[in-house]
C-alpha cells in the first residue's frame, strides 16, 4: 500500500485556529487569477513547452498559452495550499506552516478546484497539441472526480484507524531533512501550529456528526488508545531531529531553538488530551454501527463513485464481485498444487488424501502455528526484509531499461500505531530534498507476520513495486508536475501487485512455501474484490467478510480483521489492486502475442512506467501505440 500524495485530500494542517461558517462565500474569479496571489517563489517551474503540432493539426497558440498558464497556476496552488507537499518538492518558503484543514480551508479549496475545472473545460482540447490535449484530459478527469465526490461528504470523516492528525503530528520528526538552522526553526513552527490542526479537525468531525456523516464504529474502537499512546510517546519521538545538529548552528542558537521546541510541547500535549477526550466521549459513541457505504445517505452513489476513482474504470460492483469470485477459484486450484510440493505434504501421504477443504485447512493451520515461519524479535524481522531487498536489487537491470536514482530503506512502523496498521506500507521519498523512500514493516504481534510473506511484500512495497514506480515518476524531468503523482490507485497498486509476480521471473519462488506466499498475496487481493463489494454494495456483515478471507487465505486472524476494517473504512480502494494488475498482465500478453520473439520485457516495462501514473484506459492506449512502434523497430532490425 502506498501512502497517497499529500495534496490529494484534506488531511494536512495549519498553524492557526479559528471558527468559520461552512457557507462562507468566496469571490468568483478565474483560477488563473489565483496565480497572482502567490509569492513569486512559489510559481513553480514552468511546465514543459507544448509538443510540436501533429501535421495538419489546428493547434492554437492562444489555447496552448491558456492551458500552460492554468497548469502553472495549479502547480503554484498546490505548493501554496499544501506546505507539506511543497516541502517535499524542495520549496521551503512556507516550511513552517501547515495546511489549513478548517471548515473554511476545506470549502475554499473545493471552490477553487471547481473554478479550475470550469477554466479547463473552457479550453477546446482540439486546439491543443496531442501531448497537451492528453494532459488536459487527464487533469480535467482528475479534478472533476475530486469535485464530484465532494458532495458525498467523505471529508467529514478525517480520522480512522490508519490515519488522522494524531498520527501525523507524532511522525513529524521522521519526515523532512534537517540540514541547516532554517529546517529546525521551520520544524518548531510546524509543531507550534499542530494544536490548531487538532482543534480544526474536531470542528470538522462535529460538522459530520451534525450532518449524520460518521464512519463505522468498528473501525475506530482502537483510536482513543492510539491517541493516548501518541501523546505518551510524542516528546521522545519529536525530539529525535535534535540528536544531530549541523555544524552551522552555534551553541547559543541551539539552546534558543530547543527552548522554543520544549515550549511547544505542552500546548500540543493539551490538544492531544482534548482530542482523545472528544473522540472517546463525544464522537465514538455516536458513530454508526453499520459498516456498508450503501448504508449512508446517497451511499450507493458514493460507492459507485469510489469504484470509478480507484479502478479508473466504469466497472460495476457486480462485475467486480464476480471477477473476484472467478479469480479466487483459479488461485485456489494453484494453491492446492503448491501444497502438494511442500515437505508438509510429503511427510505424510495421508494428508494428500484428505478432501480438498480439509487438506487446505490443515495446511493453513500448520502455517499459522509452526515457529519455523516466524521471527523471534522485531530486529530479526526488519533484517530479514532488508536481506530480501538486497537479493532483489541485482535482478532489476534484467527486467528494466530505466532504474530510479532515488534510494530506499526499510523501517519499523511506529509502535503506537502498529496494532491497527496493515502489514506494511510505502512512504515516498523526495529527490528534491534528498530523502529516500521508506518501506515500513509492522513488527507488532510477530506470531502474525509469517516469513513466507516477505518476498512478495518486499516486491510490492519496495522494488520493483511502489518505490520503483513512484521514484521513476518523481524523476520524469520532462513531465508536468501533476503528471508525476496523478491519483490512480489501479495503476500504482496494480503495478505493485504485478511486481510481485515478477518474482517468478527473478527465480524467487522455487521454494514451495515462498511460492505459496506469492499465491497467498494474489488470493488476498482477489478476495478483496469479493468482500469490499460484498460489504459496501450487497449487505455483507463484517463477520461474513472475515470468514470468507479466513476460508480462502492463509493470512493470520489479526491481519484479516485489520484488513476487513480497512476496507470498511476506505470503500472501494482495495478493489484497485487486482483490477489494475489484471489489466497490466492483459496488456503484456497482448504485446507478447503481437511482437513474438521481438518482445523485449525491458522496453515493455519502460513503456508502462515512464508516463507516470495514469488511468487504465490511457495505459491501454499507450501500450497500443507502443506495440505499433515496436513492430516498425523490429521490422527495421532495431
Amino acid at each position: 500500500m502506498a501512502i497517497p500524495p499529500p495534496h490529494k485530500g484534506v488531511t494536512a494542517k495549519r498553524p492557526r485556529t479559528g471558527r468559520y461558517p461552512a457557507e462562507m462565500p468566496f469571490p468568483a474569479v478565474t483560477f488563473a487569477a489565483f496565480l497572482a496571489l502567490f509569492p513569486a517563489a512559489l510559481g513553480g517551474a514552468s511546465p514543459a513547452a507544448a509538443a510540436p503540432a501533429t501535421a495538419g493539426a489546428p493547434v492554437s497558440d492562444d489555447a496552448t498559452a491558456r492551458f500552460n498558464d492554468l497548469v502553472k497556476a495549479y502547480d503554484a496552488w498546490r505548493l501554496y495550499e499544501f506546505p507539506d507537499y511543497a516541502l517535499r518538492r524542495g520549496v521551503r518558503d512556507r516550511a513552517g506552516e501547515l495546511t489549513d484543514v478548517s471548515l473554511r480551508g476545506i470549502h475554499k479549496r473545493q471552490m477553487e478546484l471547481s473554478i479550475m475545472v470550469e477554466d479547463l473545460r473552457a479550453i477546446d482540447p482540439k486546439l491543443l497539441s496531442e501531448r497537451d490535449a492528453r494532459d488536459h484530459a487527464l487533469l480535467v478527469r482528475d479534478l472533476s472526480l475530486s469535485t464530484e465526490g465532494f458532495r458525498f461528504n467523505g471529508w467529514m470523516m478525517p480520522v480512522g484507524g490508519r490515519f488522522g492528525p494524531h498520527q501525523e503530528v507524532v511522525q513529524m520528526g521522521d519526515l523532512g531533512t534537517f540540514a541547516d538552522e532554517a529546517d529546525f526553526v521551520a520544524y518548531v513552527k510546524r509543531l507550534q501550529g499542530a494544536p490548531g490542526m487538532l482543534y480544526d479537525t474536531i470542528e470538522v468531525m462535529r460538522t459530520g456528526l451534525a450532518a449524520g456523516v460518521m464512519p463505522p464504529k468498528v473501525t475506530l474502537v482502537a483510536v482513543p488508545s492510539q491517541i493516548r499512546a501518541a501523546r505518551m510517546g510524542m516528546r521522545d519521538a519529536l525530539r529525535k531531529p535534535f540528536a544531530k545538529w549541523p555544524a552551522s548552528v552555534d551553541a547559543e542558537r541551539r539552546t534558543q531553538i530547543l527552548a522554543e521546541f520544549d515550549a511547544a510541547l505542552d500546548p500540543l500535549d493539551t490538544a492531544l488530551t482534548q482530542f482523545e477526550a472528544f473522540f472517546a466521549d463525544e464522537y465514538l459513541p455516536k458513530c454508526r454501527d453499520s459498516i456498508g457505504a450503501s448504508d449512508m445517505k446517497d451511499g450507493a452513489a458514493w460507492y459507485a463513485h469510489q469504484l470509478r476513482v480507484h479502478t479508473t474504470t466504469a466497472k460495476s460492483a457486480k462485475e467486480i464481485h464476480e471477477t473476484g469470485l472467478s479469480k479466487v477459484a483459479r488461485i485456489r486450484a494453484e494453491m492446492m498444487q503448491v501444497i502438494a510440493r511442500t515437505d508438509w505434504a510429503k511427510a505424510d501421504p495421508a494428508r494428500l488424501a484428505l478432501p480438498e477443504q480439509e487438506r487446505f485447512a490443515a495446511f493453513i493451520g500448520y502455517l499459522r502455528s509452526d515457529p519455523r515461519f516466524y521471527c523471534k524479535t522485531p530486529a530479526e524481522l526488519l533484517e530479514r526484509y532488508r536481506e530480501v531487498c538486497k537479493r532483489i536489487d541485482p535482478k532489476l537491470p534484467a527486467l528494466f531499461g530505466t532504474l530510479p536514482r532515488l534510494t530506499y530503506g526499510v523501517r519499523e512502523i511506529p509502535r503506537f500505531m502498529a496494532p491497527t496498521q496493515t502489514t506494511a506500507y510505502y512512504q515516498p521519498g523526495s529527490p528534491q530534498r534528498g530523502e529516500p523512500g521508506w518501506f515500513y514493516a509492522n513488527t507488532y504481534a510477530l506470531d502474525q507476520r509469517p516469513t513466507y510473506e516477505f518476498i512478495p511484500l518486499s516486491l510490492h512495497e519496495a522494488v520493483p513495486g511502489h518505490h520503483f514506480q513512484i521514484a521513476l515518476a518523481q524523476e520524469l524531468g520532462d513531465a508536468r508536475e501533476f503528471r508525476k503523482d496523478l491519483d490512480s490507485t489501479a495503476f500504482t497498486e496494480g503495478w505493485a501487485l504485478y511486481a510481485e509476480r515478477l518474482g517468478i521471473e527473478m527465480g524467487f519462488f522455487e521454494d514451495p512455501y515462498d511460492d505459496f506466499g506469492r499465491l497467498l498475496y494474489e488470493m488476498w487481493r482477489s478476495t478483496r474484490l469479493v468482500v469490499d463489494t460484498g460489504m459496501h454494495a450487497f449487505g455483507w456483515p463484517r463477520q461474513r467478510a472475515i470468514d470468507f478471507m479466513m476460508a480462502n487465505t492463509a493470512l493470520s486472524a489479526l491481519n484479516i480483521e485489520n484488513e476487513v476494517d480497512r476496507y470498511i473504512g476506505w470503500p472501494g480502494q482495495a478493489t484497485g489492486y487486482k483490477i489494475g494488475e489484471l489489466e497490466i498482465r492483459r496488456l503484456r500478453a497482448e504485446a507478447e502475442s503481437a511482437l513474438g520473439k521481438g518482445f523485449d520485457i525491458r522496453r515493455f516495462h519502460d513503456a508502462v512506467l515512464l508516463d507516470g501514473p495514469i488511468p487504465l484506459d490511457v495505459l491501454e492506449q499507450n501500450i497500443g501505440r507502443w506495440i505499433e512502434k515496436e513492430k516498425v523497430r523490429i521490422q527495421a532490425g532495431g
